[in-house]
């Protein structure tokens, strides 16, 4: 023998983007490499892989979280959504549209969790000024737009939301 051991697995099951998944991980495997390498929701990116820059972020029974943080099996039984899935269900559309309007994605790294976390913002029912904007997607890395497309994208989306 070797010394080397196999790593230990769980199965899973979980819903993503509305379709039922069961699966056996890795139990240190992270959700986000679970849905891109597993699943093949390439959508959400990994960035710094601390949680920091929000290139990974998927949501999660509801909530936004950072894939890079949570462990698949953590996600065990849970609702999982993707870019992806927000896409196709058409919740995002409005915005999608406005970042490109407004110039709001460059390289488009950070897209995906931008997208993610704005989506987050304009399910809330009050209105945001800038500077909520900017506070709520604080925890999201931009590195080539400045943030004031961005920001333009999801004040736009919001007065847009106001008129309906």
């Amino acid at each position: 023998m070797d010394g080397m051991t196999d790593e230990e697995t769980l199965p899973i099951t979980l819903t993503v983007n509305g379709e039922r998944v069961t699966r056996t991980v890795p139990v240190r495997q992270h959700l986000v490499d679970f849905l891109r390498t597993d699943l093949g929701f390439t959508g959400s990116h990994l960035g710094c892989e601390h949680g920091i820059c929000g290139a990974c972020s998927v949501r999660v029974d509801g909530a936004v979280v950072r894939g890079c943080l949570m462990l698949a099996v953590q996600a065990d039984g849970a609702e999982v959504v993707t870019i992806e899935g927000l896409t196709e269900s058409g919740e995002i559309v409005d915005l999608q549209e406005n970042f490109v309007n407004r110039n709001a994605l460059q390289c488009g790294f950070c897209t995906p969790g931008m997208l993610m976390t704005a989506a987050e913002l304009l399910r809330g029912a009050k209105p945001a000024s800038r500077e909520e904007i900017r506070g709520f997607l604080s925890g999201n890395y931009c590195r080539c737009t400045g943030y004031h497309a961005i920001v333009d994208a999801v004040e736009m989306t919001l007065k847009q939301r106001a008129r309906k």
